[in-house]
C-alpha cells in the first residue's frame, strides 16, 4: 500500500479478499456505466486517486468511500454476521 492510512492489525485474508472483491465490483460497475475514474470521483466528491485506491482493493481507504462508490453504481452491501454470532469467528 503506497498511500493512505496503514492498517495496524492483521485483519485476515478473508477480509482482505472481501476488500479486493468490493474494489473489483466497483470498477466493473463503473466501466459498465461507461464512466472514467474522474467522473466517479466528481460524483462521489473525492480525488481520482481515491477511486483508483478503491478499485485496487487497498485496505486503507475509508469505508464510507468504498460503500459510497458501490452505491453510486447500484451495488448494495449487506453485513453478514458470523453464524455463531461471535465477532471475529
Amino acid at each position: 500500500m503506497a498511500q493512505g492510512k496503514r492498517i495496524s492489525v492483521d485483519i485476515g485474508s478473508d477480509a482482505l479478499q472481501s476488500i479486493k472483491d468490493m474494489g473489483a465490483a466497483a470498477k466493473l460497475a463503473r466501466t459498465k456505466a461507461g464512466e472514467g475514474q474522474a467522473a466517479a470521483a466528481a460524483k462521489l466528491g473525492v480525488h481520482v486517486q481515491t477511486i483508483a485506491r478503491i478499485e485496487s482493493g487497498e485496505p486503507g481507504v475509508a469505508i464510507g468511500h468504498v460503500i459510497g462508490m458501490l452505491a453510486l453504481y447500484g451495488i448494495a452491501t449487506k453485513l453478514q454476521p458470523p453464524e455463531d454470532g461471535q465477532p471475529g469467528s
